[in-house]
């Protein structure tokens, strides 16, 4: 019998070794040296400090700057481990709300959004990008059209002209990849920064 099991626990460990180890850090080394900006997770620094990740939305409230997509990430409550609380664009616990076209709360958070936006921007239909989350909860991107909808409120609270806004949105915007997969996008963050150094200048 140990003469059938010997082999068998051999090729496990062989194979645990070439697909647990040598496979993952093989591909490790190779995407580091291929792609290491991506390989590190795509980080964004400024002045020498981390300041995000192109892949991973970030939260901006302040009007001076464009918003992403909401985000229905949560987090555990500090105060009681058996609720979570909202926590947007936790990368630790990837996911959407779960909630249905039937939910409530659903309906009423997306009236609530929508009417806000209305309000900052009465001349133009909201962009369905800014009133959903996205399946992962960190979608770094929005579209043009979501960006340009903000112009207003960010040049109004930049005191800039909507029209120096509107040429930095669109000098922002991404193409499709290879020209035919995706949609064309705006990164929130790379637009942000843009718009810093531009009001900077």
């Amino acid at each position: 019998m140990l003469r059938e099991i010997r082999p068998a626990i051999v090729l496990l460990l062989i194979l645990t070794a070439i697909t647990g180890l040598a496979y993952p850090l093989a591909m490790t080394a190779i995407a580091g040296a291929l792609f290491p900006a991506q390989a590190q997770g795509s980080l964004v620094e400024k002045d020498g400090k981390v300041i995000g990740s192109a892949l991973i939305g970030q939260e901006f409230r302040e009007d001076k700057y464009f918003h992403g997509r909401p985000s229905a990430t949560v987090a555990p409550d500090p105060n009681d481990s058996t609720k979570t609380v909202s926590a947007p664009y936790n990368a630790a616990n990837s996911g959407g709300s779960n909630l249905g076209p039937t939910s409530k709360a659903l309906a009423d958070r997306l009236k609530e959004d929508v009417d806000k936006l209305k309000a900052e921007n009465p001349n133009q239909p909201v962009p369905v990008d800014l009133v959903t989350t996205s399946a992962s909860g960190l979608d770094p991107d929005i579209s043009p059209e979501a960006a340009q909808f903000q112009v207003p409120r960010v040049a109004k609270a930049r005191n800039l002209p909507e029209d120096t806004v509107r040429k930095l949105v669109a000098s922002n915007v991404l193409g499709r990849w290879f020209g035919l997969l995706g949609e064309p996008r705006v990164n929130v963050l790379a637009l942000n920064r843009a718009l810093d150094q531009a009001a900077a200048k």
